[in-house]
């Protein structure tokens, strides 16, 4: 019988509604896995218990210490059950992080474990099936929801699930930067920019001490002037600036004016990657010491990004 560790974190698969009628996250791993019929041997690590818009980096880092145990111990798979909110940005980091061929599925849900429809029982049954399943080996870290299966880069949360790249089990192309302790990473910040924006939040953040900058960008790679300035005073400074799009599945290719004038200023051009995941990447790519422009031009533009097909 293979055997799978699954690791809750909390999220809306393991939320009940209290008598204020607030989702707050109550169910324990053995809560969620009572009557999970799957003909797999789990084990439960009960890591956290939140909501995920508090997970941290440093979160991350337990996350990946339980999955390096759970190979150690010889689990044939690793179950992760978190929130979507920031499901993408851990997902993301932990493929950038996971070595070997150990299976890592994270699942979570868009309904409260309480609710009549609730989707979480569905979707741990798959992640567990998956998870055990030897044809999955060498496929890495994935999300699954809804009976789909993702990659974590490109992955995007909407209003109606997730839009990003399918996979099917079995080994695929993976990104990696090494050994790195998301704790140690360097302050990465999301700036948006909008019609009239300037540079205040930009040289706020460098004056914070951000050794990286992601610039929601309008349209394919656009800012006004006063941000194209205060980008031009951030790499003069030696910070990373990542130009993304607020737009949602669009291409930066800074095929207007603003967008080369960002890009002559020293900006790097995440080409499809979204904000949250841009600076994920950003983090990661400059904890491991590695060339910023490099790791974009490798990994930032992610194909066939679509939507996820319902149950």
């Amino acid at each position: 019988m293979s055997r799978v560790v699954v690791v809750t974190t909390g999220g809306t698969i393991a939320t009940s509604t209290g008598a204020d009628g607030v989702a707050r996250p109550t169910q324990t791993g053995d809560d969620l896995t009572a009557g999970l019929h799957t003909g797999v041997d789990v084990d439960v690590v009960d890591l956290m218990a939140v909501d995920s818009s508090q997970v941290q980096p440093a979160d991350w880092d337990r996350m990946r210490a339980a999955v390096a145990s759970a190979a150690r111990a010889g689990a044939d798979g690793v179950v992760i059950t978190h929130g979507t909110d920031t499901m993408e940005e851990t997902a993301l980091w932990l493929e950038l992080t996971h070595h070997g061929d150990l299976p890592v599925v994270l699942t979570g849900a868009m309904r409260s474990a309480d609710a009549e429809d609730a989707d979480g029982p569905a979707n741990l049954h798959d992640a567990v099936t998956l998870a055990a399943n030897p044809d999955a080996r060498g496929i890495g870290v994935v999300v699954t929801l809804a009976g789909t299966i993702w990659q974590p880069l490109g992955l995007t949360k909407t209003g109606a699930g997730f839009v990003g790249v399918d996979v099917t089990p079995g080994p695929r192309r993976r990104p990696s930067l090494g050994e790195v302790i998301a704790a140690t990473a360097p302050r990465v910040d999301v700036v948006a920019t909008y019609a009239g924006s300037d540079a205040v939040a930009l040289d706020a953040c460098v004056a914070a001490g951000a050794r990286g900058v992601v610039l929601e960008t309008l349209g394919s790679g656009n800012a006004a002037h006063a941000v194209i300035e205060g980008v031009r005073r951030a790499c003069a400074a030696g910070v990373a600036v990542v130009l993304s799009s607020r737009v949602p599945g669009a291409r930066v290719t800074v095929g207007y004016g603003p967008g080369r004038m960002l890009v002559d200023a020293g900006a790097v051009v995440a080409a499809t990657l979204p904000p949250p995941q841009s600076r994920v990447l950003l983090a990661a790519a400059l904890t491991a010491g590695q060339p910023v422009a490099e790791v974009f031009a490798r990994w930032s533009d992610v194909p066939e990004v679509r939507p996820a097909a319902v149950r």
